[in-house]
C-alpha cells in the first residue's frame, strides 16, 4: 500500500484531526515520507531505541505507536531526540503515532480493549477533553469485587509492576469508567458519574487522598498494560486493509 494512502486511511478511521488541538502529541505520521510503499507495519506502545531496534531488525516499512517522538512541538533536535530521530532516518523507518485518538477510539481503543477484556457491557464514551473521549465506561453484567477485577488486572503485561488498589468505594461493583495509562486527573469525572470503581494506569500522589474523600474504588493497573490494547487492535485493522504487520512488545513495569 502507499504511505500516502495507509496515513490517510488511519488518520481517518482513528479521527486525528479532531484531537489537533487538545494532544501534546503530534498525531499521525510523525517523521518520515508520505511518499513510498508500506509492505509491513510494526506496532508497539512506544517509541523508544528498543522499538526502533525491534523494528529494524524485522525490516518493516513503518512503525505505528501510541507514544511517539515529539511532544509540545520541536524546539531543537539534540540529545536523546536526536539519538531517536536519526536512527528511525538511517533506517528509512517512517512513524506513526496514534496518542489520544487511540486512548478515545471507541472500538479500536485502549480504553474499549481493556474493557472488552473485563467483559464490560452496555459502554459510552468517557473522560472528555473538550468535549472528545479519551476513556469508556459500562457496567457488569454481575456484580463483582474489587479483588476479583484487581486478579484480572494483574494478567496484563505488566512488565513486573504491580497493581494497586484504594478500597474506599462499594464491595459491591457494578459500574466501571476506564481511562488508560496516565489518567488520575478523571477521578473527579468518573465520581460525577456515579461509577463504582474507576480504573487507570499510574497515579499521582494526591489520587489517593482524592479516592479516599470522593468514597471512590480505584485500580491503578499499570501505564503499559493498560496500553497494550489499542495497538494491538489497531494491527489486526491494518491486516484487514492487506498490510502485514507485527507487534514489538516491551514491558517497563510502571
Amino acid at each position: 500500500m502507499k504511505t500516502a494512502q495507509l496515513v490517510d486511511r488511519l488518520d481517518a478511521e482513528l479521527d486525528t484531526a479532531a484531537y489537533a488541538d487538545v494532544d501534546a502529541s503530534p498525531n499521525g505520521l510523525q517523521i518520515g515520507s508520505r511518499s513510498g510503499t508500506v509492505e509491513t507495519v510494526g506496532c508497539a506502545v512506544d517509541a523508544a531505541a528498543a522499538t526502533f531496534e525491534f523494528a529494524i531488525s524485522a525490516g518493516v516499512d513503518m512503525l505505528c505507536t501510541h507514544h511517539g517522538v515529539i511532544w509540545d512541538g520541536i524546539e531543537r533536535i539534540t540529545g536523546r531526540s536526536y539519538d531517536l530521530v536519526s536512527k528511525l532516518a538511517r533506517a528509512e523507518l517512517d512513524l506513526y503515532v496514534s496518542h489520544l485518538p487511540l486512548d478515545g477510539h471507541q472500538t479500536l481503543g485502549n480504553a474499549a480493549g481493556l474493557a472488552s477484556y473485563l467483559d464490560v457491557t452496555s459502554t459510552s464514551p468517557f473522560g472528555e477533553i473538550a468535549g472528545l473521549p479519551i476513556g469508556q465506561a459500562g457496567q457488569f453484567d454481575q456484580s463483582t469485587s474489587l479483588d476479583r477485577l484487581a486478579s484480572s488486572l494483574e494478567a496484563l503485561p505488566t512488565g513486573g509492576g504491580q497493581i494497586r488498589t484504594f478500597p474506599f468505594g462499594p464491595s459491591d461493583i457494578k459500574t466501571v469508567a476506564i481511562v488508560t495509562g496516565s489518567g488520575a486527573d478523571f477521578l473527579d469525572q468518573a465520581a460525577t458519574a456515579g461509577v463504582d470503581v474507576y480504573i487507570t494506569g499510574e497515579g499521582k500522589q494526591k489520587l489517593y487522598h482524592e479516592a479516599r474523600e470522593r468514597e471512590m474504588n480505584v485500580i491503578l493497573s499499570g501505564h503499559y498494560a493498560t496500553e497494550t490494547f489499542g495497538i494491538e487492535n489497531l494491527a489486526s485493522e491494518i491486516e484487514q486493509w492487506g498490510v502485514d504487520t507485527q507487534i514489538f512488545t516491551h514491558p517497563t513495569g510502571l
